[in-house]
């Protein structure tokens, strides 16, 4: 017996409904670099990092109401209704040096965008909640460089990160912020994913706080702003009085002390390989993503997958050619325990902004 069409079709959007009941969707970006311009934009030039990033952000509203690619991946071919976080892996502001606005004004225009541009909702109907992680920018804004800038300390941008994870009872002010006991290292649970919000890097301070904290085989995603094979001038000075000065040009943007030499030339071996121990010990992490040096780029570090994001503003490859800046749709099915990471160039016809084009995509199981 034939069933009729109408039938049919109800079983098919039932279906639907089930499936997209299962899936996560979360867009991912980083170096949004509020107070800088890039050299050419839809046909302009030095065009203010606020009118990129509402570019882009017209990008991500445009997301809802189209479809995934039919790539063999998670929720593939379906259509995109909800988006459960937009997560930003740092460089907020820019640092304030040669002619940059303050750190203040460049959270100011973070927040004009952001909280205000943005139309999406998650799966709840509630406005996509907006998860932050400090970038090495956002950090010397508030402890201060090595070069001069002006102000010498703006820890306006940190303390409005601290206060949106952390949610503290006493908001910190850009007065109040202290980056030596406001750390920034939080857990998201989204449908029995753990999404893990450090600050520049995972160190073994933040390895501590996780080794703590991490409880149960929940699949774990870390979201961080520099890449695992970590920078020597990120950590503390090694040498005497342990400081930010023009001759070591450490940036003191973590706690832990720099233990391979006394040169920011040295490469950073030792913090690495007990990084590279304590992924071995956390089998349920199951992705690292970063910004920092900012293209896509889906690769393994000691075996753990990797996610490399675009900038906006500061792209390896996009800063030279617009065409292609991108950002990063994560979609997990969480029936099947799998993870799909798919390239969205968003500017491929910058006379047309209205495109979206799916480029390279990466699928783990969790």
């Amino acid at each position: 017996m034939r069933r009729p069409l109408s039938l049919l079709i109800c079983i098919l959007i039932a279906l639907d409904g089930v499936a997209q009941d299962s899936v996560l969707h979360f867009v991912f970006t980083s170096d949004v670099h509020y107070g800088i311009t890039r050299k050419e934009f839809r046909g302009g030039e030095k065009v203010p990092s606020y009118i990129v990033n509402r570019a882009m952000i017209g990008a991500i509203n445009r997301l809802p109401g189209g479809r995934l690619p039919r790539d063999g991946g998670a929720g593939a071919g379906q259509k995109i209704v909800h988006l459960d976080g937009l997560l930003i892996t740092g460089d907020i502001a820019n640092r304030e040096e040669k002619g940059v606005q303050s750190d203040a004004a460049s959270w100011k225009q973070f927040e004009a965008a952001y909280d205000h541009l943005l139309t999406i909702t998650d799966r709840h109907g509630k406005s996509t909640p907006i998860y932050l992680s400090p970038g090495n920018h956002d950090v010397s804004n508030a402890v201060g460089f090595w070069r001069p800038a002006k102000p010498l300390t703006d820890a306006t941008s940190m303390a409005g990160i601290y206060n949106r994870m952390m949610k503290p009872a006493r908001p910190r002010t850009a007065a109040t912020y202290n980056y030596a006991t406001d750390k920034i290292h939080c857990i998201r649970d989204i449908a029995g994913i753990r999404l893990v919000f450090l600050d520049v890097w995972p160190d073994s301070t933040d390895q501590a706080w996780m080794d703590a904290h991490l409880q149960g085989p929940a699949p774990t995603l870390l979201f961080t702003h520099s890449n695992p094979d970590v920078e020597a001038r990120f950590f503390t000075n090694p040498n005497d009085g342990h400081g930010i000065d023009s001759t070591d040009k450490f940036e003191n943007l973590l706690p832990e002390v720099f233990k391979d030499g006394h040169s920011v030339k040295d490469s950073a071996v030792i913090e690495q390989r007990a990084f590279a121990a304590f992924l071995k010990r956390h089998p349920e992490i199951k992705a690292y993503f970063h910004g920092h040096n900012n293209y896509t780029e889906f690769y393994r570090w000691q075996g753990t997958p990797c996610f490399r994001v675009d900038s906006p503003m500061k792209g390896k490859f996009s800063s030279k050619d617009e065409k292609q800046l991108a950002f990063e749709l994560i979609t997990i099915d969480t029936r099947t325990r799998t993870m799909t990471v798919r390239e969205c160039l968003w500017n491929t016809k910058p006379k047309d902004p209205k495109i979206l084009v799916w480029g390279e995509s990466k699928t783990i199981t969790l």
